[in-house]
């Protein structure tokens, strides 16, 4: 395949939208906490993403709501605001075994680091993964656009994260990310394995 270094916020919005197909899970209690945690752990590798809640007054921030956490067949929605970042998620968080994949993680990460204290472990960072193949744009929208000639939409972006009832296309929205992260990087690993890419020059 031919690798475009980057690529025009027109031809992105023309492409056609994608979004996760797997199975949605929403963990809003310590004990839901625990059994995806458990399920998680087996995974050998994982997309993670965050939400927060968007403050539109000045000085005003609020802590990471949501954590997602996708296989390529399920994605949990760790509803932070609810549960805290309890034990289980940080031991996911900080196993060497599991490979956490996702975009900005230091921001997120540092987000993170509001709620509790952890050392996260086996951390690829897709910003940084991706230059070897020469891409340069560093969205996650425009990295999946080059990759796969789809759009991720990003409508629900600025909607509230901490609401008593998370919307479907709130729940959609997140877990498309998280998974979004893991194709990205299923992909770049199969072209890394075949060579089989040129970069557009």
């Amino acid at each position: 395949m031919v690798i475009k270094r980057s690529i025009e916020k027109e031809t992105l919005k023309n492409m056609p939208k994608v979004s996760f197909e797997g199975q949605i899970h929403l963990v809003q209690t310590p004990q839901e906490a625990e059994h995806a945690a458990d399920f998680l752990r087996r995974s050998p590798v994982v997309g993670i993403d965050s939400e927060t809640r968007p403050s539109f007054t000045k000085g005003r921030a609020y802590k990471v709501a949501l954590l997602q956490v996708s296989t390529d067949e399920h994605c949990f929605l760790f509803r932070l605001n609810l549960t805290g970042l309890t034990l289980p998620i940080i031991q996911l968080l900080e196993t060497p075994h599991v490979t956490k994949v996702g975009l900005s993680l230091r921001d997120d990460f540092m987000m993170l680091h509001k709620r509790a204290p952890f050392q996260p472990r086996a951390v690829i960072e897709l910003q940084e993964y991706v230059r070897p193949f020469g891409i340069q744009d560093m969205s996650l929208q425009k990295i999946y656009g080059i990759l796969f000639g789809q759009k991720i939409s990003k409508t629900q972006q600025l909607t509230n994260w901490e609401a008593p009832t998370l919307t479907a296309p709130q729940q959609l929205y997140a877990a498309t990310d998280a998974w979004a992260c893991l194709n990205i990087y299923h992909k770049l690993e199969e072209l890394k394995r075949t060579g089989d890419f040129v970069i557009e020059t």
